[in-house]
């Protein structure tokens, strides 16, 4: 895809710089908010480090790689697992928990970049082809679904137990949150389809801006918030040793850990895929070893301070790829405005008064994207399920994921879920007769 506009080195005048960069800052800004707010982390935060991320990214990778880091959607099970849930309020009840597996994540990620390039990038090409990767995204997706309509139809109310006389929350289902969540679902759609400019490269941020004038209209939106907080706020920071306990746990490594089977794989796509737009070879250079390097001190560094894992993101692709601007200066730039507006307290008020139905809403189309993605992933690659061991591994992994099925050793020592079905899926492809013995790249 020639015919750039600003090729990547180039910089953009100062007024161009500004405009392209808020361009780039609001293609990531839904998803980069969304994650935190369904794993009950500070929406502040988690811009905060996209920026930071983003920025430890272009060093690693020498300014060579136009790629924007935001909040991961493959770790939201995991983390809300090993944080146990949320609070009434909304809020993640061991938060530390999901710091701690993903700075273990992060290092990891520098363990694979290391072998990467001591050994070559070809062997995880043969460990990780579309027939494992491709069903595990699809439960990644699949395996949310049903957080994502329990968001967009139920609502928590107060109930006293009959029995303790106690005040609990139980669900109960509201038409109107759920027709919130069925405006922001169809708005997000419609900005995707029918828009073929740069609008349809950021169809959450839309729908989220729709579904929450549609909320504010029926009122739902509780401004609260935004009345009471200061114009500049420090972020939530999370500090182990200060805000939680440092203490790393076999239950913490097995739940995210296992993750980065799927993660290194998207990213793989996403230098592959970014390569093509821009006219590069980014496997080769800066080489394959840096840009995991880069994405997993991003993750690293994000999970230290109290962020979310970070993955390149698809959305800020796109916006390459519609624009033709593809300079690490308009990237840098988008970094910096992530990071100044992570200290604008009035605007991540307003972040947190989202209502649950429009989060619910966007997670519905979300979450069926990720699913999408995997089947995708399977077709693009023509993988043949006329082959039974083909057959085998894409069924396991999917009733093994969506099933949550578990292998539990103790209590507090266990592997399940998306992690269970991502480790399945990577033995059966290797031990079953019939493997592929050259695959040098997936799609």
């Amino acid at each position: 895809m020639s015919n750039q506009v600003i090729d990547i080195n180039e910089k953009p005048s100062s007024g161009q710089l500004i405009t392209l960069s808020f361009q780039h800052m609001f293609a990531m800004f839904g998803s980069t908010i969304l994650v935190p707010q369904l794993v009950g982390l500070s929406p502040a935060i988690a811009l905060l480090t996209s920026g930071i991320a983003t920025i430890i990214f272009l060093i690693v990778t020498q300014f060579k790689v136009p790629a924007y880091l935001g909040s991961s959607f493959a770790f939201i099970a995991p983390m809300l697992l090993v944080s146990g849930g949320l609070d009434p309020e909304g809020a993640a009840v061991n938060p530390g928990n999901a710091m701690i597996g993903a700075m273990a994540v992060g290092l990891v990620y520098g363990i694979v970049s290391l072998l990467i390039y001591k050994t070559g990038y070809k062997w995880i090409m043969k460990i990780l082809p579309a027939v494992v990767v491709g069903p595990v995204i699809m439960v990644i997706g699949l395996g949310l679904a049903g957080v994502a309509v329990d968001m967009a139809m139920n609502i928590s109310v107060e109930q006293v137990n009959s029995d303790t006389g106690q005040t609990e929350l139980v669900k109960q289902y509201s038409g109107w949150h759920f027709s919130a969540a069925l405006v922001t679902l169809f708005a997000a759609i419609f900005f995707n389809v029918f828009f073929k400019n740069i609008l349809s490269a950021m169809p959450i941020l839309l729908g989220l801006v729709v579904g929450y004038i549609y909320s504010a209209i029926i009122g739902i939106v509780d401004f609260t918030k935004v009345k009471e907080a200061s114009w500049f706020a420090v972020p939530d920071f999370l500090i182990p040793g200060i805000h939680y306990e440092f203490i790393v746990t076999s239950t913490i490594l097995l739940a995210m850990v296992p993750i980065v089977i799927v993660t290194i794989s998207e990213h793989i796509g996403h230098q592959l895929v970014l390569g093509k737009i821009v006219e590069r070879n980014y496997i080769k250079d800066p080489g394959l070893h840096r840009s995991i390097l880069g994405d997993g001190l991003g993750t690293f560094v994000s999970a230290l301070i109290g962020g979310p894992p970070k993955t390149t993101y698809g959305e800020n692709i796109g916006v390459l790829g519609i624009t033709k601007v593809y300079s690490v200066y308009v990237i840098m730039g988008a970094a910096v405005i992530a990071i100044l507006l992570s200290f604008f307290g009035k605007a991540m008020a307003l972040v947190q008064t989202i209502p649950t139905a429009v989060l619910g809403g966007i997670s519905i189309l979300l979450f069926g994207i990720i699913a999408s993605s995997g089947l995708r992933m399977v077709v693009e690659n023509k993988v043949d399920f006329g082959q039974n061991r083909n057959m085998v591994i894409a069924s396991v992994i999917l009733v093994v994921g969506i099933g949550g099925a578990a292998i539990r050793f103790t209590e507090a020592f266990a592997i399940e879920g998306m992690a269970l079905a991502a480790i399945v899926g990577v033995i059966l492809n290797l031990i079953l007769p019939g493997r592929e013995k050259n695959i040098e790249e997936f799609k």
